[in-house]
């Protein structure tokens, strides 16, 4: 719930910011508030992928990607998320999300997310998002770029991050997948 006000603004700004390729770097200015704070007094960690869900908003809506996968009956879901910290970033911290695409395999996006506070680096984030139809169905790249008119071509997939996905993905949600420790 505390994350309402903030996507709120953030859709209402949707036009304030410059228009961006759908490959490029896309940044977000926000600050450290209160509910954003852990017991230890600095930012908890389940914050930053909350706030990241705020970049790939901003990114697509400035972007027109939003505007048109919408309109194709298409949504975004997070299917993998990894998270790496430097620094802890402070009450009323100001900070820049940025937020690119990085590649493409068959069936989804990755995009990196940067925490940046004066050009340092604070945690990067990468994000596997896979679009889903309203109707049934998971939406292919090839789906995607006909409606967004991106290039899956103008970006590389870092092998690592391909490995990446493929280590940590989980069973198709239409087969069990029981619980059971070792």
């Amino acid at each position: 719930m505390h994350m309402i006000f903030r996507t709120l603004l953030v859709w209402l700004r949707r036009h304030r910011g410059p228009k961006l390729g759908i490959h490029e770097v896309g940044r977000l200015r926000l600050r450290v508030v209160p509910t954003d704070l852990d017991v230890l007094g600095h930012m908890n960690n389940g914050v930053y992928l909350s706030i990241m869900d705020l970049g790939r908003m901003d990114a697509m809506q400035r972007s027109g990607a939003w505007t048109a996968i919408s309109a194709a009956g298409f949504y975004p879901v997070a299917a993998s998320e990894t998270i790496s910290f430097r620094r802890s970033l402070q009450p009323w911290q100001r900070f820049v999300l940025e937020t690119r695409i990085v590649g493409y395999d068959q069936r989804a996006v990755y995009i990196e997310q940067r925490f940046v506070v004066g050009g340092e680096l604070y945690a990067t984030g990468f994000v596997r998002a896979k679009f889903l139809k309203r109707t049934g169905g998971t939406v292919t790249v090839t789906e995607l770029a006909s409606v967004t008119g991106a290039d899956p071509s103008e970006v590389n997939l870092p092998e690592w991050l391909a490995r990446w996905a493929a280590d940590v993905a989980m069973p198709p949600s239409r087969v069990s997948a029981a619980s059971e420790w070792p």
